[in-house]
């Protein structure tokens, strides 16, 4: 059999990259990404963008993600091996090879982030194309973290929103949201969340979540404390736009505040605030399977899911 040659792509090969002559899954992530549009807006990048040739055929093939200001890839997003009994193993070698060189800004093989149409695994075609996905990242050393789902809401499908009646919402300086956060972070359902306060204790985390918040390119002025009528603090919410839409950024109530229903008036206020902000637009949003009152918040508020996200993580 011909060698296997993986390696990344060099400048001026984004045709090498899109010659990958195998039928594609519909349904899934890759097939409805746009390469040479990411390429263009430096969130994917030729040296972030590694393929398997054999007698010069594409392979394999794969894309770790980064925001257009990031210096170190923050994601595997994209990958796709040759149909058949051998694609768990090029999915292995061709990952095997990129995280020899491939890190994120901590250190780490990028997070390897498959997004599913819901119910995946009822569909056997589906469910094929995913699991080869895992095993690959599996057998490459990622471990699966957690699984998410993804949702999506619109004016114009779902209907206009409500501003929240009970609450005030106010702007905050770092140091109090800072202060908000650490709140926030007790009792936590978040699998990053919880994971973070068991690595670095809770002032540490809400440090980390805090820089987490400002990657976001939308306005700092969005983010805004939420209080009663009387000036008790409720929660923190955090309208933002991320590389491709509006999207919930944080949303959390302090829990002195936690049963009382607040997270529909947190919700509310956050989906007008984008709404008036990039009208005609959906706004996106996504919560951990576990985290089953942020997701009955979310069914309430008329958002639709999308997608599953599964999240693999460096088992190094």
């Amino acid at each position: 059999m011909p060698e296997l040659i993986i390696r990344p792509l060099r400048p001026g090969e984004t045709e090498l990259f899109l010659s990958y002559p195998f039928a594609r899954q519909p349904g899934m992530w890759e097939t409805a990404r746009d390469y040479e549009a990411l390429l263009a807006s430096n969130q994917y990048r030729p040296e972030h963008t590694w393929v398997a040739l054999r007698d010069g055929v594409v392979v394999a093939r794969a894309c770790f993600w980064a925001g257009r200001e990031d210096k170190r890839p923050v994601s595997l997003d994209w990958l796709e091996a040759e149909p058949g009994p051998q694609q768990v193993e090029l999915g292995t070698a061709l990952l095997r090879a990129a995280h020899l060189t491939i890190r994120n800004a901590e250190g780490k093989r990028p997070d390897y982030h498959l997004f599913m149409p819901p119910g995946w695994r009822d569909d056997s075609a589906l469910r094929s194309a995913g699991e080869a996905r895992l095993a690959s990242a599996q057998s490459a050393g990622m471990t699966p973290f957690v699984e998410r789902f993804t949702y999506h809401w619109s004016a114009e499908r779902d209907g206009p929103r409500a501003r929240s009646e009970r609450l005030e919402f106010r702007p905050a300086d770092d140091a109090q949201v800072l202060a908000v956060l650490k709140q926030l972070l007790v009792g936590t359902l978040d699998a990053h969340d919880r994971h973070a306060v068991a690595v670095h204790g809770i002032e540490r985390a809400a440090e980390l979540q805090l820089a987490d918040l400002h990657w976001f390119p939308s306005p700092r002025d969005w983010w805004q404390l939420a209080h009663t009528k009387s000036g008790k603090l409720v929660g923190l919410i955090v309208p933002a736009r991320n590389y491709s839409q509006p999207t919930i950024g944080y949303i959390g109530v302090v829990p002195a505040q936690r049963g009382r229903g607040y997270v529909d008036d947190l919700l509310a206020e956050m989906t007008w605030r984008l709404s008036e902000a990039a009208p005609g637009e959906s706004i996106g949003a996504d919560t951990d399977f576990a985290n089953v009152p942020m997701a009955k918040a979310f069914a309430r508020a008329g958002f639709r899911i999308v997608e599953e996200h599964l999240v693999l993580t460096d088992a190094g």
